[in-house]
Order: structure tokens, then C-alpha cells, then sequence
């Protein structure tokens, strides 16, 4: 097991490393150079107007020995001591906390598929047969490139247009799209429509129900906005005033209904040709148009199976870029607070005195700190144009500043324990130094307790992230966040698939560490298992 993640490792970094090279974006192994280019100290300009992403380089390189480290040191001779495999075998018996972490490293392969799994851009083009992969080029490629004319030719084309486009023409080009064809976030759908049933009579109904409100006829069922007629109704017929609007979208045509009859005398025009002509137009049958956020629906080229935000954004799209957003936070925060936490409990346990001391005091005066006074603070004095390229990171930050001094505790009493043991004072005798006694004897002994707490802080993260996002002090607007969607559907009760899916996401994936964190705590429990029996 160790082996492979150490493969992962270096794999991804070389991968990432010859997407930089070659200027590919590969999933999820772009992201450290992507982070350099966005955050200015990140990256160095060069004089040709480009930019050397030198933590994007850190980054791949660092993955990359601690990759070879892990296949050199555990390629052969290692061994799970016996406690270590019967603690993983009590995990392993405990179904709940077993199946949750199978769910939870699914999500995450889930997650890192990226852009190959959820976006608005092709995977693969293919025109007069030659090929273009959009998605994986870190140049935008203009319409004009794909035989768009006019404004379109000059900026980035709408790819699912592309796709109808193509697949209108039949002269064996395609487009081919992620799985969910749209973005998380800064991807607008601007409408959505359903069908109405309409009777002989002219009665429309919605299910076994008569209905009330405005139902139009569209000339585009993918972009239900563009209207042809629209009435309104009442109990099923007609009943008040109609509109009527041109390909180019100028109203040129109004009339009354009073209970499914025209009211005579009531029509207007002043349209080109007659008017006959423009009622007879090639359109929809009576469709209701909803504006954001809009009810799920699975029409043809409007499949949004969660809906959509209020700000047009498809529901299912944007919980994936929460997903995402979550992991990468749990990836960085976690093993940076941890580090953080264990280093200093241990030393202050070991060493004692008068570092003992001032570190205390400092833990003392950090903690009596309003957390959510530094957020706001942060969130109004931090300049824009950095919280929209490292928000993610200053939230982070400020979350590391207060999250490490809990486990210092743990870790101060643990070692304070295990230090007045035996085999730490044969240790002495035998002349092993500080480093050694603290990293090979002292914490492998003490970090158990510690173990324990990782996927409870994992959740505290994920409650964190959400509530400020909920607040408002969160990230900012480019990220897909599941606070975000929380406040947005509490502020449109209307439209209850925003809240519902939300609330759900987040309680599932809050139930699924918490089953882990049990069966971990269950499994390191030391009255079970313990290297002093």
C-alpha cells in the first residue's frame, strides 16, 4: 500500500512536470503550476512577458523524492509490526467505518478526474480531420479555428453549441464533451423549459393539474429564452395579456385572452410581413420557461438532474466543485496542521522548561483570539485581486493559525508519559541522540492518540470551509462552495432542490468521515492494543 502511494507520487509528478513542458493540462497535476501562475509571489515574470511558476516546480519535485523515498524504503524488508496489523484488521472488521472509507477514496478518484469528468470544454474536436483538445491546452483556441464567423470567430466558442452545430451540419465532424458538460462556476445556463400538456379543448395541465401562470412557444428548445408567443393562463385557458417576439428577440406582436378566447379587437403588430405569417412560425408547443434557479429537468439538451443556482449555475456541476474544493483543502491543511501540532507537543513535552512555558503562553494568547474577527478582517483588508487568485489559501492559513494548538496538548501529555519510560532512558544510555530518541522511539509511541483525531479534524475542516462560505467570509465567488449553495437555497425557499442538495451532500459526506473516525478510534483504541502488553 505504501509502495503505491509512493508510485502515485512520483507519477503524478512526472506527469505534471511534462504537462508543464509541453503545455498540456492534465487533471488534477496541473494544479500546483496553475496556483503559480494565478498567485503573483508564487511565480517569477520573465522578461518575455511569461512566467516561471517556481512552486509549481517545488511542488512536482518535492512529490517526486518523496515518491522515490517511499518505493527505496519500503521496497523490500518492510514490515507492518503485528499491533499495527491487528489494528488494521480490527478496521477492517468494523463494516461501517470499512465501506465509509472505501465511499470517501472513491469520491476522491472521482474528484481528481477534474475537467475530464465536469466542464465546459471539449475533450476532443474534430474538424475537416484534424484533431483539437481543447481541454488539455493551455491556449484558448478562438472560434475561428473551429469555422465560427463574426464576433464568435474572435473569442473562445460555446462548445455544446458546437457540438449541436456539428452534429446539425452531418459532414462527420464532433464534438466531444465531459460527462456533465458544464462548468462549476462562472458557467451560466440562462433558462430552462418544460412541456405542458394541452388538451383538445386548449385546457394545459401540469400533471392531473390545471395551470396557472406563463407558458410560451420558444424557436430554440436548448435556449428556451428565445420566445416566439407567450401567454399567460389561468386554471388551464388562456386568460390575460400575450406577446410575441422576433428571431432577433423584438417584441412586435401583443393581444388579450379573456377565459381561451382572443378578445376581439385586442391584437397588435408591427412586425415585418403579415401577421398570419408570424403566427404561423415554426415553434415549440406551450413550454414553461423557468429563469434561475430553475427545477430539474431531463429535456433534450437541458439535462440539469439537480436544477439550477440562482446564479444559472448547474447544481450537480457546481456540488462536484465543492467536492473539490474540500479535498484539496483537507489535502493541504491536514498534514500542514498535523505537522505543526505534533512537532511542537513533542518537543514540549520532551523538553519541558522553559520552552514548555512560553509556548503555553503563546497557545494561551492565540486562543483568545475571535477566530471570526480575523476572518472578516481578512476578508476586508486582503485586496481583491488576491482573494480571487489565493482565497482558497488565505482561508486555510488563517484556519492552520488556530487549528494546530489542541493537539499539542495531546501530544505534550503523551510524551511527557512515554519519555519517563524505560526504553527511553536504555535509549540514553545507549547513546542514541535527541533526534533519533524523538522520531524513532518517542513518537512512533505517542502519535496513536493522535491518529485518532485525523478524520474528526477532517470534518471540523469541511464544517469550517462551509459555514464561513455560509457567513460570507468564505472563499470568493470562483469557487463552487457548498456554503455558497446552503445560503443561496435558504434565500430561495422557493426552490428547494438548492437546500435539499446542499444539505445533503454535506451531511453525507460529514456522516461518512465520522464512521471513519469512529473505526479508527475503535481500532487504536490502547486498551486493545498496546506495545507495552
Amino acid at each position: 500500500m505504501l509502495r503505491l502511494l509512493g508510485r502515485l507520487f512520483w507519477m503524478g509528478a512526472l506527469l505534471g512536470a511534462l504537462g508543464e513542458v509541453m503545455a498540456i493540462e492534465f487533471p488534477t497535476v496541473r494544479f500546483p503550476f496553475t496556483l503559480s501562475r494565478g498567485v503573483g509571489f508564487l511565480g517569477v515574470d520573465l522578461e518575455g512577458g511569461g512566467i516561471f511558476p517556481w512552486f509549481g516546480w517545488l511542488t512536482m519535485v518535492f512529490f517526486l523524492l518523496l515518491g522515490i523515498f517511499s518505493e527505496i524504503s519500503f521496497a523490500r524488508g518492510f514490515a507492518f509490526t503485528p499491533i499495527t496489523l491487528r489494528r488494521i484488521e480490527r478496521f477492517k472488521s468494523i463494516k461501517r467505518g470499512y465501506y465509509s472509507l472505501i465511499i470517501i477514496l472513491g469520491l476522491a478518484a472521482v474528484a481528481s478526474l477534474d475537467h475530464l469528468l465536469v466542464g465546459n470544454e471539449a475533450l476532443i474536436v474534430k474538424r475537416d480531420g484534424q484533431w483539437h483538445w481543447p481541454a488539455f491546452s493551455r491556449h484558448l483556441e478562438k472560434g475561428e479555428v473551429f469555422g465560427l464567423k463574426g464576433d464568435e470567430a474572435q473569442s473562445p466558442p460555446d462548445y455544446r453549441d458546437l457540438q449541436r452545430t456539428f452534429a446539425d451540419a452531418g459532414k462527420g465532424d464532433w464534438v466531444l464533451m465531459p460527462l456533465l458538460p458544464y462548468a462549476s462556476t462562472g458557467d451560466t445556463v440562462t433558462a430552462v423549459s418544460t412541456a405542458l400538456e394541452v388538451s383538445p379543448d386548449g385546457l394545459a395541465t401540469v400533471g392531473d393539474k390545471p395551470f396557472s401562470g406563463l407558458a410560451s412557444r420558444v424557436y430554440d428548445l436548448v435556449r428556451p429564452e428565445r420566445m416566439h408567443l407567450r401567454f399567460r393562463f389561468r386554471d388551464g385557458l388562456k386568460d390575460g395579456p400575450a406577446d410575441g417576439w422576433d428571431a432577433e428577440r423584438n417584441r412586435i406582436y401583443g393581444a388579450l385572452y379573456k377565459k381561451g378566447e382572443l378578445v376581439a379587437g385586442s391584437e397588435s403588430w408591427n412586425g415585418k410581413g403579415d401577421l398570419a405569417s408570424f403566427l404561423a412560425l415554426e415553434s415549440s408547443g406551450l413550454r414553461q420557461v423557468h429563469f434561475p434557479p430553475s427545477p430539474p429537468t431531463m429535456e433534450e439538451g437541458q439535462t440539469h438532474l439537480l436544477g439550477t443556482s440562482s446564479k444559472g449555475y448547474d447544481v450537480l456541476a457546481y456540488l462536484f466543485g465543492g467536492l473539490q474544493v474540500n479535498f484539496k483543502a483537507a489535502l493541504v491543511y491536514i498534514p500542514l496542521v498535523y505537522a505543526l501540532g505534533i512537532s511542537i507537543g513533542l518537543l514540549m513535552g520532551f523538553f519541558g522548561g522553559a520552552f514548555d512555558l512560553i509556548v503555553q503562553r503563546l497557545i494561551e494568547i492565540l486562543s483568545n483570539i475571535p477566530f471570526l474577527f480575523v476572518v472578516m478582517i481578512a476578508s476586508t483588508a486582503i485586496p481583491e485581486g488576491l482573494k480571487e487568485t489565493a482565497g482558497l489559501w488565505i482561508i486555510i492559513g488563517i484556519l492552520l493559525l488556530f487549528g494546530w494548538m489542541g493537539m499539542t496538548y495531546l501530544m505534550r501529555t503523551a510524551a511527557l508519559k512515554e519519555k519517563a519510560r524505560d526504553y527511553i532512558a536504555a535509549s540514553r544510555v545507549i547513546g542514541a541522540s535527541t533526534p533519533r530518541i524523538l522520531f524513532r522511539h518517542l513518537l512512533p509511541n505517542s502519535v496513536a492518540i493522535i491518529v485518532t483525531l485525523v478524520p474528526f479534524s477532517i470534518s471540523s475542516l469541511v464544517l469550517a470551509l462551509t459555514s464561513l462560505d455560509y457567513l460570507g467570509f468564505g472563499l470568493p465567488a470562483k469557487y463552487a462552495t457548498w456554503g455558497q449553495l446552503l445560503r443561496d437555497g435558504l434565500e430561495n425557499l422557493s426552490a428547494p432542490w438548492l437546500v435539499t442538495s446542499a444539505f445533503l451532500v454535506l451531511v453525507g459526506l460529514l456522516i461518512l468521515i465520522t464512521f471513519v473516525g469512529e473505526a479508527v478510534r475503535e481500532a487504536f483504541d490502547p486498551k486493545k492494543f498496546s506495545y507495552y502488553r
